[in-house]
């Protein structure tokens, strides 16, 4: 993985009130052009900005990333986008993400020992465009997830989650589906098998009031959600968080792939093996269903744990020789 790389200048002078970083951009290719750099070994983000550098701080907790759901934001009109990556003695993991948002499009890839190429989070033709229009068109305030610069310029669209902070989507997005899983799983019983190569470890849940229990072979409780609200289904944390551990985590996971594909009330077994139900009850997560849509193979990061069931735009090696970032035209 040979090319270019700028080491990133200590963060020093960190204090409450957030301060410039350390600049470590670099310049990038021109339109139609490449570069290679360099990556540490390390689990972070790859920023790409057009137009302008986009704006980090340092602050007492570290690195202050663009968060542009804040209308304060110094980010908030420069179009840029992100891929994530972890790089370890075991590989590499790179994905394009759209849990935050939908920018710019781009697509990763990383090349084998064999010499072949795997690649994930390519759009169709006319995807990019296509998505924000089905957003726009899509009852029930969904268009409010759009941002647009004052030259009409289309930067993003923010997560559903970011919309409800930033006041683009009504809170309540969600909750006619919430209410009635919540009926229904009050007379019947929801079955979670979370781990695929565990087939005999499952859970149980069932509807008490304002609590889901889930149980474990045995009859005993192992672990119980309050019923979430839309924006703990968006985000797949506050009452549908997800700890790492063995058994809340995996259970609350697998609730939130089935709530935000809307697949909680026709398959009382999750997960789902296949995508061909999702998303299609009417009230679902559709800024998920609009990238999955217009995606070349299906898959994307459209929330948090887009990853149950493997539909995550994802390539991993475990030898990568070469990774790549490519950035396609905003068609």
């Amino acid at each position: 993985m040979g090319g270019r790389q700028r080491d990133l200048p200590p963060l020093a002078g960190r204090g409450s009130v957030p301060s410039p970083a350390p600049d470590a951009s670099i310049a990038g290719p021109a339109n139609g052009k490449s570069m290679t750099i360099r990556l540490p070994k390390f689990s972070g983000r790859v920023y790409f900005s057009y137009g302008q550098k986009l704006n980090f701080k340092v602050a007492t907790g570290g690195l202050v990333q663009p968060a542009v759901q804040n209308p304060s934001d110094p980010n908030r009109n420069i179009l840029f986008n992100w891929s994530e990556y972890t790089l370890n003695d075991a590989g590499l993991w790179l994905n394009s993400t759209q849990v935050d948002m939908v920018s710019v499009p781009y697509a990763v890839g990383v090349k084998r020992p064999d010499g072949s190429v795997a690649n994930a989070g390519r759009l169709k033709p006319g995807g990019y465009r296509g998505f924000f229009d089905a957003l726009r068109a899509q009852p029930g305030g969904w268009g409010g997830l759009v941002q647009t610069r004052s030259d009409g310029t289309v930067l993003r669209a923010l997560a559903p989650g970011h919309g409800i902070e930033a006041g683009g989507l009504p809170a309540g997005a969600m909750n006619d589906y919430i209410n009635r899983v919540w009926s229904k799983y009050a007379t019947s019983t929801l079955t979670v098998t979370p781990f695929a190569n565990q087939p005999s470890v499952k859970y149980y849940g069932r509807v008490s009031g304002n609590v889901m229990n889930f149980t474990n072979g045995s009859g005993q409780v192992v672990t119980s959600f309050q019923k979430p609200d839309s924006d703990s289904v968006f985000g797949c944390y506050k009452l549908l968080d997800a700890p790492n551990d063995q058994v809340r985590g995996p259970i609350s996971r697998t609730l939130c792939a089935g709530y935000n594909r809307s697949t909680l009330l026709t398959n009382p077994n999750q997960p789902d093996a296949s995508s061909a139900g999702f998303y299609k009850d009417a009230v679902t997560n559709h800024y998920s269903r609009a990238i999955h849509e217009r995606m070349v193979d299906g898959k994307a990061y459209g929330f948090a744990f887009d990853d149950v069931g493997a539909h995550e735009s994802l390539v991993h090696d475990g030898n990568p020789q070469q990774a790549y970032v490519t950035l396609d035209p905003l068609d």
